[in-house]
């Protein structure tokens, strides 16, 4: 047997190496999460909770301020360095509205709240296509920070309790991880299963995994595992998590019970332990070049991310390719290399004596300071110049008809006349994701309650039903409501298609939520029996238009309770980013093909056994004129996303969804 108390392990820094090359592999050529940021947060509260106990049992106190200072000087400046660098790479090359989202993040991760920025974003599914953030990996780095204040205060508890009512320090730290974990984990579960997108960034659900490493370090010492035991533990460790990032869609299903998976992998690696054994996997972690890594591992976490995001977005490209991802793999580890030696080897050497609680502070001060002075100068300036844009952009309100949409096409005229104006768009571009206002209001998605618009004494009533694709003619529909005295119902779920039969969310797996919201729409439907119900014939994917079965069951469903259906094309997907693209190549230049995403002709014209209730529409010509997507249509911006067009545009579109209904009810 082997004495598992040994202060230095190196084959943990091997494991956050390793860890941080899963991460790192796994963002720049699968678009996926591995897992390895659960290993990074076991580990801490691994390391902080024993370092907290150690400093208690040697000074008879927690000393937290000297804990705190040095924590900052250890992890302030090298963060501190690459947000710096991202600050500069957003001023220098990406579109000024993306650069005062940079700068708002930047503000936020160097005081250690990203996490709590993203979570707030991403509750809504209609943000989840925005560009990504070269800042979003900071999240985790914002959880710790809170961490190690949470934990300062758990662990002060546990020492007063000890000196209060007695017990032995350890046994009492233990039980209080224990309690944190049992409080966490099923809050974990809960949220994942409620708001897994919010749940992902969320500090509480994230506890637990701190709270493990924790426990972990206070029982490790107690711990005798035969050698032979140790040895397959290792491997079985390793194994799991590279797997875990295959077997798991963890953006989508993370933390929850399944962060068990790589947090309980890694536990497994610390328990392996130094073996001695030439083909244990200690010997692969422990070596010079994994050791190295891990000491750089923290920098490597840091530079990966916004260099894949800024390689993505100067290609225009969604994922990388092999050469590609291992230029930016190599692009990454030298920053990070470069970062250690510069900042931790020069300007930070190692000899703690050499620094004080002053001293500490004013170096993490020194490279802090800068950060927030620059992001919060330059954010002062883009919010000057959004206010300008926004005066320009009024006065041409009042001056006339200069945002008119869909209807300057049908004036040849004027749509040249417009297309040739120098004048700003609508939205602005800093606020392009202008959603419909019913989204606000809380009528999509998980909501279970009918929302009206419209004239709600109207004679006719019409649903609109079915997912965001459906949802984005809202704004068309309730003007054309409001013109008619018709009443208008909405029923739409993200992500979610009006159909029959087995359902799937967008990673591909089964999305029993949906189908239970099928149930519920038609229960409502049959109840309230609508006029006309509103939804989509096909839909237009990246790679091509399709049909479903299950869209004419539902129509023969509804047929059968007398109510007729207006089935509109889908509209065509877009293949870039419109703020992105309209901010390195201006509007002009970024108008996009209908194909491959929508058919040359209509699918849906080709369906068979459709019940004579149905009335198919094509309105893709006032989107895409003759078979392209222009960026802005009469000085409005169309597509906010590249599978949504605006609110703003959407509204113009009145008129003629207001014909098409007429035309297919004959009211």
């Amino acid at each position: 047997m082997v004495d598992l108390r040994d202060e230095y392990r190196p084959e943990i820094q091997g494991l956050r190496a390793f860890a941080v090359l899963l991460v790192a592999v796994y963002h720049i050529w699968f678009g996926r999460v591995s897992g390895g940021v659960d290993v990074f947060l076991m580990l801490t509260g691994f390391f902080i909770t024993g370092s907290l106990v150690r400093s208690y049992e040697k000074h008879g106190r927690l000393m937290p301020v000297v804990f705190l200072t040095r924590l900052s000087r250890r992890l302030v400046p090298t963060a501190a360095v690459v947000l710096l660098g991202i600050a500069v790479i957003a001023w220098l090359w990406m579109p000024w509205y993306r650069t005062h989202a940079v700068m708002s993040e930047t503000l936020a991760s160097a005081l250690y709240y990203e996490n709590w920025i993203l979570a707030a974003r991403t509750v809504d599914y209609l943000n989840r296509s925005d560009p990504v953030s070269p800042l979003q990996h900071f999240w985790s780095l914002s959880i710790q920070g809170q961490f190690y204040l949470v934990w300062i205060a758990l662990m002060a508890l546990v020492a007063l309790v000890v000196k209060v009512v007695g017990g032995h320090l350890r046994k009492v730290a233990f039980a209080a991880c224990a309690l944190v974990l049992a409080v966490s984990l099923p809050y974990s579960i809960a949220a994942t299963a409620e708001n897994q997108t919010w749940a992902y960034f969320s500090t509480g659900t994230r506890m637990w995994e701190f709270a493990l490493g924790g426990m972990l370090a206070m029982a490790l010492p107690m711990i005798r595992i035969p050698v032979w035991i140790r040895f397959a533990l290792g491997w079985i460790g390793v194994l799991s998590l590279i797997a875990c990032g295959a077997l798991f869609n963890v953006s989508d299903q993370f933390p929850g019970y399944i962060a068990l998976w790589p947090v309980g992998a890694a536990i497994l690696v610390i328990l392996a332990g130094t073996t001695g054994k030439r083909w244990a996997v200690d010997r692969f972690l422990a070596s010079g070049p994994m050791t190295a890594l891990g000491d750089r591992s923290y920098a490597l976490y840091l530079w990966h991310w916004p260099i894949l995001v800024v390689y993505l977005y100067l290609n225009a490209e969604r994922s990388a390719s092999i050469l590609g991802g291992l230029a930016v793999l190599a692009l990454s580890l030298g920053a990070a290399f470069l970062t250690k030696w510069a900042v931790e080897d020069r300007v930070l050497p190692t000899r703690r004596r050499r620094f004080s609680r002053g001293k500490s502070v004013a170096v993490a001060a020194a490279f802090l300071v800068p950060v927030l002075g620059v992001a919060s100068v330059a954010q002062a300036q883009l919010v000057e110049r959004t206010e300008r844009l926004d005066g320009k952009i009024d006065q041409a309100l009042e001056s006339g008809d200069v945002y008119l949409g869909a209807e300057a096409l049908t004036d040849p005229e004027l749509f040249a006349q417009l297309e040739d104006d120098d004048m700003p768009m609508i939205p602005p571009l800093a606020e392009i994701k202008d959603i419909p206002y019913y989204y606000d209001e809380g009528c999509d998605n998980q909501t279970r309650r009918v929302c009206a618009y419209g004239d709600l004494g109207g004679e006719h009533t019409i649903a609109l039903v079915g997912a965001s694709r459906i949802g984005h003619w809202f704004p068309a529909f309730e003007q054309a409501a409001l013109d008619n005295g018709w009443r208008l119902l909405v029923f739409t779920k993200s992500s979610c298609q009006f159909s029959t039969g087995v359902l799937y969310d967008p990673g591909g797996e089964v999305y029993p939520e949906c189908m239970e919201w099928n149930r519920w729409v038609m229960d409502q439907l049959e109840l309230l029996r609508p006029d006309l119900a509103v939804t989509l014939s096909t839909r237009a994917l990246e790679d091509g238009e399709q049909t479903y079965t299950g869209f004419v069951n539902r129509w023969h469903q509804l047929d059968h309770w007398g109510i007729d259906v207006l089935a509109l094309r889908d509209l065509p997907r877009i293949g870039h980013y419109p703020e992105d693209c309209i901010g390195l190549h201006g509007v002009d230049a970024c108008a996009d093909e209908a194909a491959p995403s929508q058919a040359e002709t209509d699918p849906a014209l080709a369906l068979a056994n459709v019940p004579d209730n149905v009335h198919l529409a094509d309105l893709t010509e006032y989107v895409c004129p003759e078979g392209t997507c222009p960026a802005a249509i009469g000085n409005i911006l169309t597509y906010r996303d590249k599978s949504h067009i605006t609110a703003t545009y959407s509204a113009t579109l009145a008129p003629f969804v207001e014909q098409t209904v007429l035309e297919a009810t004959g009211w």
